[in-house]
């Protein structure tokens, strides 16, 4: 099994599956429909109570089985093999239409870079997202065909330095904004009266595992890779704290144009592709803002979708022997056919079901209800059948604190993501944090929960007919 070179690659590496498109449209947003500085109470102690400890989990047992997520579910008991491959299966659907996205920011990074003045109107209206979608799943295959270090390392080194750079210096130029001050004050000016809204901690929690890329079998993976001496819990503060500067970094860039124009900041999807490049156009140099604005957006996008697809790849060339040029092809190619229905409801085919764009239906169903009850899986399944000793030994330190975040990962954390689960689809209550498109929800609760019980068994008779073939 390949390695990564060195520490400093792994936590690249890792911040680049966990910083996507969610860190730079989601988070403003988010933060814009709660409260604004209110909203960052929650989420910072989302991040560093409840999402650090599965992370350090996770990567932790990553490295103990140094294998793949169905390899290492198989290491707990043989049948539950079965559950990394519904984990491997909705890491897949989810990004047959994140891909999507991704090709949506690789098309704005065309269209600032040549002077193209092209409305998202415009441009969904036309097969344009079929085929930057195609391009963005080409290129995401190249790179984890490459391998770990020749392909996913290297992609990684690159980019996300380059994600900071951007937009620190985009950040920086904000500051001679009119809407600066204002934009300051909406992000650390805390209403605490909203503290008592449960929407709020639900928004912040689901923000804060969904941003940090936990309990979905990508940092079980990426743990495989590393080395015995490097030390899981520093890794993974620092990961963490990197997650949430890109975050405030958005909105630090997003904000200053969003006052300075008078726009709204909680218009998600809306504001990335339509409003924000019409306030670039009357900024002073805003091509290049817009080009930065928009490279970066595609650098996050891109690292994460390479993330979800080398989750399958490994998976399946692993449990196929084949090798992993031939595996991410294949799998390329099946990605190339699933990711059609998602790209063509935001096309010119307009493809939807009772109004609905698919696209729109897998995020609340997959993307809203699929990834909380991957994360309980991954907390449950690592925590009740697998002793604390070993948990211990792998993070190199039996002290209090490993003995809570073990203990954390054990009760807290499932209980809270199968409560949100249970209290959605009984009460009806809104997860609007847990979906890609920030700002459209379509579905109620129990349409979402129809939609994700149909995937689900989808899934699970697929995997059923595998592995009867396979024996």
């Amino acid at each position: 099994m390949e390695r990564w070179s060195s520490h400093v690659a792994f936590i690249l590496a890792a911040v680049g599956a966990a910083v996507g498109i969610g860190n730079i449209w989601r988070f403003p947003a988010l933060l814009g429909q709660n409260g604004g500085g209110a909203y960052l109470i929650p989420y910072l102690i989302a991040v560093f109570v409840f999402a650090l400890p599965l992370m350090i989990l996770e990567i932790t047992m990553g490295r103990h089985y140094r294998g793949t997520v169905v390899s290492a579910f198989r290491a707990l008991r043989p049948e539950f093999r079965i559950a990394g491959w519904l984990l491997v299966a909705i890491l897949f659907l989810i990004l047959s239409y994140y891909i999507v996205i991704t090709g949506w920011t690789l098309a704005y990074s065309v269209f600032s870079a040549t002077g193209s003045a092209t409305t998202f109107s415009e441009f969904t209206g036309s097969y344009l997202p079929v085929g930057y979608g195609a391009l963005a799943i080409v290129l995401t295959g190249m790179v984890v065909a490459l391998g770990v270090r020749e392909g996913i390392e290297r992609v990684s080194v690159l980019m996300v330095p380059v994600i900071v750079i951007l937009l620190t210096i985009m950040t920086l130029f904000c500051t001679t904004l009119s809407g600066f001050g204002e934009a300051i004050r909406f992000l650390f000016t805390p209403d605490f009266s909203v503290l008592t809204h449960a929407g709020l901690w639900v928004a912040a929690f689901g923000q804060a595992f969904f941003s940090l890329s936990v309990g979905e079998g990508i940092l079980l993976t990426y743990g495989a890779y590393m080395a015995k001496d490097q030390d899981i819990p520093r890794a993974s503060i620092v990961i963490c704290i990197a997650d949430v500067a890109v975050a405030l970094l958005a909105g630090l860039v997003i904000f200053p144009v969003v006052f300075t124009f008078s726009l709204s900041p909680t218009a998600g999807t809306e504001l990335a592709f339509t409003t924000l490049p019409l306030a670039f156009s009357l900024l002073p140099a805003g091509h290049l803002f817009a080009v930065a604005f928009f490279i970066v957006l595609f650098f996050a996008a891109f690292t994460s979708a390479v993330s979800m697809l080398e989750v399958a790849v490994s998976s399946v060339q692993e449990a196929a022997k084949w090798g992993r040029r031939k595996t991410a092809g294949i799998l390329t190619a099946i990605l190339l056919i699933v990711s059609l229905a998602p790209a063509l409801s935001y096309s010119a085919m307009n493809l939807s079901l009772h109004g609905i764009p698919v696209l729109d239906i897998m995020d609340e169903t997959i993307g809203t209800l699929g990834l909380h009850l991957a994360g309980a899986i991954v907390a449950i399944a690592f925590t009740w059948f697998v002793p604390r000793g070993i948990f211990e030994a792998g993070v190199g330190r039996d002290s209090s604190l490993t003995r809570a975040v073990f203990l954390l990962c054990r009760y807290v954390i499932p209980s809270v993501l199968l409560a949100t689960i249970g209290i959605h689809l009984i009460a009806g209550f809104e997860i609007p944090d847990a979906t890609y498109i920030a700002g459209r929800h379509f579905l109620d609760a129990w349409l979402q929960s129809g939609g994700l019980a149909t995937f689900l068994m989808g899934i699970l008779v697929v995997v059923l007919i595998i592995e009867r073939i396979r024996r």
